[in-house]
C-alpha cells in the first residue's frame, strides 16, 4: 500500500541526514574528464567500438526482439560467450543483461535450502540481494578476514557452502584475498563465486582479472562473474565456469530465461574491445592507468587528503559526515568534476566518501586539476 504522506516524511528524513538522492543529466560534452566513470581503459568512445556496433545495427537491428532462449541469441553472442570463457580459462560463459541479474542468476539457481551461502560484508548489493532471494541461509563475515571465514566454515558440514566474494570491492578499492578464499573453499569442498567486475581488463595477465593474477585455475565448484560495462567500455555481464553449471543456468537461471537479450551492437562493440584488452595495445592501457594511480595516491596524500588503502582504479577519499561528502561533490560539480558523494547506507556511518575513479585516459594535467579543485572545495 502506497501511502504518500509516509514517502514523503522518509524522504524529508533523508534530506535532513544529508543522503537523499537524485538523478544527475549528464551533458554530451562535458567540459572536464570524468573522474567517477568506471571506464578504466577510456575504451567507452573508441571509434573501433563505436564503428562495431553501427555494424551490427545494420546486420541485426537495435534490439533483439526476445530472450536467449527464444530467437534473441545471434552469432554474435554466441562469438562473444566463446572468447570470454577462453579469456578467464572457463569451459563457457553465459551472457546476461546486466551484472545485478547475473549475480541474481548464480545465487538463486545453485544456492538451495540445506545450503549456507557465505560472503563477504562489503560485497556488492547484488551478491547481498541474489543472497536474500535465494532459499539458502545466509551469513555474512567480517570484511576481508580469513580467519572469520574459516571460523564459520568449519562449523559447516562438507560442500555445503557458497562462498562469495568480490574480486575488487567497489567502494573501498581494494583486493579480495584470493588464494587464500580459493584454499577454504577447496579444503571444504564448498563451491566459490567470485564478483570480477572491477577486475576484469585491468588486473592481472592481458587484463584477465584478480583471480588469473592469483594464478590460480578454475574447476568444477568455482564460478566467475564479469561485467563489461566498465574496463570493456560496454554493457552487460556474464558467468563463466564448467559446462555443466552454465547448462544448468540456461535451464534454470529466471534472470536469464526471461528477460530480452542484449542487443547485439553491444556483444559486437564488446567483442573489438576484448581484442583490444588482450593485444599489447591493452598492456599500453593498463600500464598507463597504473601510472596515474600511483601520481595521484602521491599527489593527494602530499595534500594531505585521507586515502584508503587502494592500488585499484577506485580510489576513495574519506571525508567522514554525509554532509561533508556531499558539500565536497557539490563544490566539485560547480567547477566541472562529477565525483558522487558515497553515503549510508552504502557505506558505514562515519565513512562517508568521494568515490575517485582514474582511467588510462587521464593525463597528469587533468589529476592535477581535479586535486586543485578539490582543494578549493572550502572556499
Amino acid at each position: 500500500m502506497i501511502q504518500v504522506s509516509k514517502l514523503r516524511n522518509e524522504l524529508n528524513e533523508l534530506q535532513s541526514q544529508a543522503q537523499l538522492r537524485s538523478l544527475i543529466t549528464q551533458t554530451a560534452n562535458p567540459s572536464m574528464p570524468s573522474f567517477c566513470s568506471n571506464d578504466y581503459l577510456g575504451l567507452k568512445h573508441d571509434s573501433r567500438l563505436i564503428e562495431a556496433a553501427q555494424q551490427a545495427i545494420d546486420v541485426w537491428g537495435v534490439g533483439t526482439g526476445s530472450a536467449h532462449l527464444i530467437e534473441g541469441h545471434t552469432q554474435i553472442h554466441a562469438q562473444l560467450e566463446e572468447r570470454l570463457a577462453e579469456f578467464v580459462g572457463a569451459d563457457k560463459a553465459l551472457l546476461f543483461s546486466t551484472g545485478y541479474m547475473a549475480n541474481l542468476a548464480v545465487l538463486t539457481a545453485f544456492a538451495k535450502s540445506d545450503n549456507v551461502i557465505v560472503m563477504d560484508k562489503l560485497n556488492h548489493a547484488s551478491l547481498i540481494d541474489g543472497a536474500q532471494l535465494s532459499q539458502a541461509k545466509f551469513q555474512r563475515y567480517n570484511h576481508n578476514d580469513m580467519a572469520a571465514l574459516q571460523r564459520r566454515l568449519s562449523r559447516l558440514d562438507l560442500g555445503q557452502a557458497m562462498v562469495v566474494s568480490d574480486s575488487v570491492f567497489s567502494m573501498d578499492g581494494d583486493i579480495a584475498p584470493i588464494t587464500e578464499l580459493v584454499a577454504e573453499a577447496r579444503m571444504g569442498q564448498h563451491s566459490l563465486f567470485l564478483d570480477e567486475a572491477h577486475g576484469l581488463g585491468v588486473i592481472g595477465p592481458k587484463g584477465r582479472g584478480a583471480f588469473a593474477e592469483s594464478g590460480e585455475t578454475l574447476d568444477d565448484r568455482f564460478i566467475l562473474m564479469g561485467t563489461m560495462g566498465k574496463a570493456f567500455g560496454t554493457a552487460g555481464a556474464f558467468v563463466a565456469g564448467q559446462s555443466d553449471v552454465i547448462d544448468y543456468l540456461v535451464n534454470k537461471a529466471r534472470p536469464f530465461i526471461y528477460t530480452t537479450a542484449m542487443p547485439a551492437a553491444i556483444a559486437a562493440a564488446t567483442l573489438k574491445s576484448l581484442n583490444i584488452i588482450e593485444s599489447n595495445e591493452g598492456d599500453d592501457l593498463r600500464a598507463r592507468l597504473a601510472e596515474n594511480i600511483t601520481y595521484f595516491r602521491s599527489s593527494a596524500k602530499d595534500l594531505g587528503w585521507n586515502l584508503m588503502n587502494s592500488a585499484t582504479a577506485i580510489q576513495p577519499i574519506l571525508m567522514g559526515s554525509s554532509e561533508r561528502a556531499v558539500q565536497a561533490s557539490q563544490a566539485l560539480a560547480q567547477k566541472g568534476f562529477r565525483v558522487p558523494a558515497i553515503r549510508p547506507p552504502t557505506v558505514p556511518k562515519g565513512l562517508s566518501r568521494l568515490r575517485v575513479t582514474l582511467m588510462a585516459s587521464h593525463s597528469k594535467d587533468h589529476i592535477d586539476q581535479f586535486l586543485t579543485a578539490l582543494g578549493r572545495c572550502d572556499d
